[in-house]
C-alpha cells in the first residue's frame, strides 16, 4: 500500500526489477498525484497497479455514492498516471461494507483484502517484518507492506525465502 514514501517505493522496485519480481502496489491517488513518474515505472515494469482510494479515507463512513466518488477518483488518475487499467481494488485499514464493495464493483473493480500484515508502519523493526511475512507462510497469500525504510531491509530475505519455498 502505497501513501508515502517514494524513495522507499523506488528502492522496492530496483530490488523487484533486479530479482525479476512482479507485486501488486495499491496506490493512493493523493500520492500518484505527487509521484506520477513512479506510477509510471510500476506499470512499465509490469507490476499491477490497483486502487488504494484517493485520501485514505475510512470507506464505512461514505456510503454508496461516497464509495464511488472515492474511488473512482483514484482510478482515473491511476489510469492516468500508469496508462493501464486498473482492476482491484484494496480499502485502506480493512475498513469496507456492502456499499463499498458494491460501488467498487459498479466501477469494474474486485476488492481484494490482504490474508497477513507486516504491520510494519507500527512496528519499525526488520525482523519482525520479515517473520510477520515468512511465518507459516502458504502459496497464494497476500502480505500487506507499506513503503518503509525496515520493510525495505527486510524485502531481500522475504524474497529469498519465498523462492526458496516456490512461494
Amino acid at each position: 500500500n502505497v501513501y508515502w514514501g517514494t524513495d522507499i517505493v523506488e528502492g522496492m522496485l530496483d530490488l523487484f526489477q533486479e530479482q525479476g519480481v512482479r507485486v501488486t502496489f495499491f496506490v493512493g491517488g493523493c500520492w500518484a498525484d505527487d509521484n506520477v513518474p513512479t506510477v509510471k515505472r510500476m506499470a512499465e515494469e509490469g507490476h499491477e497497479v490497483g486502487s488504494h482510494g484517493y485520501f485514505h479515507r475510512d470507506h464505512t463512513t461514505l456510503g454508496y455514492e461516497g464509495n464511488v466518488e472515492e474511488i473512482s477518483r483514484s482510478v482515473q488518475f491511476l489510469q492516468l498516471a500508469a496508462g493501464v487499467p486498473v482492476t482491484l481494488f484494496a480499502p485502506p485499514s480493512g475498513a469496507y461494507d456492502e456499499d463499498t464493495v458494491n460501488a467498487a464493483e459498479s466501477l469494474g473493480l474486485r476488492t481484494v483484502m490482504w490474508s497477513r500484515d507486516t504491520i510494519d508502519w507500527r512496528d519499525k523493526d526488520e525482523e519482525t517484518c520479515y517473520l510477520r511475512a515468512t511465518e507459516d507462510l502458504q502459496a497464494g497469500e497476500l502480505i500487506l507492506m507499506h513503503p518503509m525504510e525496515h520493510t525495505l531491509k527486510a524485502l531481500p530475505r522475504i524474497l529469498e525465502y519465498c523462492n526458496t519455498h516456490s512461494l
